[in-house]
């Protein structure tokens, strides 16, 4: 059997639970056409490069696949028919990628940054407390 990625953009309308549910058949389909879904990722609310049907934002879902290609085809069917889905595509890879995928550590290290951050301003001096500068009124006056 031959290894695949399929990617597909839900609508920014959708609940997270719309999401999974979509993912969820998805992998049924697989499933049912004797394939199998080794990993499923959510990716999250994600902002669109350029509007697609109107949406500016879409829930970003990644499936790794083993299965033989008719299934990808009957896949690639039934996702395009879901008015849900917004775009997809699916690509043929050589192996699965172990671990998460470079989405997934990038949301991690975006995470561990905005983190640091939210632990106060250490090191740095508040606007008003500027050594090279008076405050306004006095420049004023």
């Amino acid at each position: 059997m031959a290894l695949y990625e399929h990617v597909f953009l839900a609508r920014q309308d959708l609940a997270q639970a719309q999401v999974d549910a979509l993912a969820e058949a998805a992998t049924k389909i697989v499933q049912d056409h004797k394939g199998k879904v080794v990993k499923t990722e959510t990716w999250g609310l994600r902002s669109l490069a350029y509007k697609i049907a109107k949406n500016r934002k879409a829930h970003y879902v990644m499936l790794e696949i083993d299965a033989p290609g008719d299934v990808v085809a009957e896949l690639e069917r039934q996702t395009s028919i879901n008015e849900d889905v917004i775009r997809y595509m699916t690509v043929r890879v050589d192996a699965l990628e172990e671990g998460p995928t470079v989405m997934m550590r990038k949301q991690e290290r975006d995470r561990e940054r905005r983190g640091d951050r939210e632990g106060g301003r250490e090191g740095r001096p508040d606007r008003g407390d500027r050594p090279d500068r008076g405050s306004r009124r006095e420049e004023m006056n």
